[in-house]
């Protein structure tokens, strides 16, 4: 399928690729379809299918936050059909600085994807410390 990216132009990606987020990203409810596109080895863009400029940088936050944990209700389990841990993969939306060492992670609102059946979604969390803006590095 060929798709129109806000960084990489015009691409084809594979349909069996396009991650579904059945009920959307909050604030773009209407945003069900995404793909993963490579930035650099600890970076994606997570671009959305059908508006081209909706694209946000992600990383997978354990990378940067080695004592970063929590644990998935059983309706997300459910939702997002996860059989085992090793078909979870979690990424973290970026805001990017001028200087990258000053970017942000959104730790409270992880992306959750089963890689097995790229099903997704963004799990906001609750009664926890973890904020939407922890610097990457110091």
């Amino acid at each position: 399928m060929l798709i129109q990216t806000k960084y990489h132009g015009e691409l084809n990606i594979e349909e069996q690729e396009v991650l579904r987020f059945e009920t959307g990203i909050p604030g773009f409810l209407e945003e069900k379809a995404f793909a993963l596109l490579s930035l650099d080895e600890n970076l994606w863009i997570l671009q959305s299918i059908t508006t081209p400029q909706l694209a946000f940088v992600v990383t997978n936050p354990f990378l940067f936050f080695k004592g970063y944990e929590f644990q998935l209700s059983e309706q997300v389990k459910e939702l997002l059909n996860i059989q085992s841990e090793e078909e979870v993969s979690v990424l973290s939306i970026l805001t990017v600085a001028e200087h990258f060492q000053n970017s942000t992670a959104n730790l409270q609102a992880p992306i959750i994807v089963n890689m097995r059946t790229k099903d997704a979604k963004q799990v906001i969390l609750t009664d926890t410390n973890y904020q939407t803006k922890h610097v990457l590095a110091g």
